[in-house]
């Protein structure tokens, strides 16, 4: 294992390619990229493939295609070289790899284990049809839908059945943390009820890869849009339970349609692939959503990706969508 490096500053862009490259996702890059530019610090790029039955290797293609058009460099992840013949030859650079997560099934493996070991973690044999009976019977009574713990006290496994996931035992607490751009936030963990970490050993849940890549590959400070706001205190709950630090965390806004409703198709094109088949020069593109949530102290409108690091402080995120 490399040396710690937890004293510099470390971000990251973890997307999934599941689909086309989302216009959304150019935002998260920008932020992690200038605060990385503004620092020294490094931008990490690695990829979310858990789902492979969704993930495409043309959609991840597509991801670090538009990065290059962008002009937004990383400096550890994977490296994808095409061929005279068209074909692409895959690499990687930097020392905390592998930055494919269906390379790090392991990896993943071993911490389960060690949660299901210490009882932080415990194995679940309520099938689907069990918990939708569940959310109905509280949604009638007007509670909050969530896992009731039938399965948590188990002393062993229930004859003729086979585990479905595995669940973490969430603590009765409050968890706090500070958001650098949305001040003190707090979360009654006991509204939660024992959350799915994995499918199986093999099979680990968002959640759950996203804590112990971010401790292996040393992140300092998630930056992210606040949609993954409520992952963040079950993720420091994991990060407690393994004995790991917690990162840094900065959420900042969606972009909104005019209606203020979340960004869709209605009011123009959500890829970034349809702007640049459309003509728009990345140039502009870049400079658009600088200033989608953020301006500088002298609100200027046009600027470089490398003049916006300079002026980027996360105390000039605004905390409402950009319309």
């Amino acid at each position: 294992m490399p040396q710690n490096k937890q004293s510099e500053i470390r971000v990251r862009y973890a997307p999934s390619p599941t689909g086309h490259w989302h216009v959304g996702g150019v935002r998260v890059v920008l932020y992690n990229w200038l605060y990385a530019r503004k620092t020294g610090g490094t931008f990490i790029v690695r990829i979310e493939d858990t789902d492979q039955e969704r993930s495409k290797r043309e959609f991840e293609l597509e991801i670090f295609d538009s990065l290059r058009w962008l002009g937004l460099d990383y400096d550890e992840g994977p490296i994808w070289t095409k061929k005279e013949n068209g074909a692409t030859t895959s690499s990687e650079k930097g020392e905390y790899g592998p930055y494919h997560q269906s390379e790090r099934r392991d990896i993943y493996r071993n911490y389960l284990t060690q949660l299901t070991e210490k009882g932080r973690a415990y194995y679940c044999y309520c099938t689907k049809e069990d918990l939708e009976a569940e959310r109905q019977l509280l949604s009638a009574q007007g509670l909050p839908p969530k896992y009731g713990g039938h399965c948590r006290n188990l002393t062993s496994p229930p004859v003729g059945k086979k585990p479905e996931t595995i669940r973490f035992r969430i603590p009765e607490t409050v968890v706090k943390f500070h958001d650098l751009i949305r001040g003190d936030v707090s979360f009654d963990a006991s509204l939660f009820g024992d959350i799915v970490i994995a499918k199986d050993l093999d099979n680990p849940l968002y959640n759950f890869a996203v804590v112990v890549d971010d401790e292996l590959m040393h992140i300092s400070h998630v930056i992210r849009g606040e949609e993954h706001l409520s992952n963040t205190p079950k993720q420091i709950l994991f990060q407690k339970a393994l004995g790991f630090r917690a990162p840094e965390y900065a959420h900042f806004p969606l972009i909104l349609n005019p209606d203020r409703s979340k960004m869709s198709k209605r009011y123009g094109e959500t890829t970034l692939s349809g702007y640049r088949d459309t003509g728009y020069l990345p140039e502009a593109m870049v400079n658009f959503f600088l200033l989608q949530g953020w301006h500088p102290k002298d609100n200027r409108e046009v600027m470089t990706p490398h003049e916006a690091a300079e002026l980027f402080e996360f105390k000039d995120v605004q905390k409402t969508g950009a319309v």
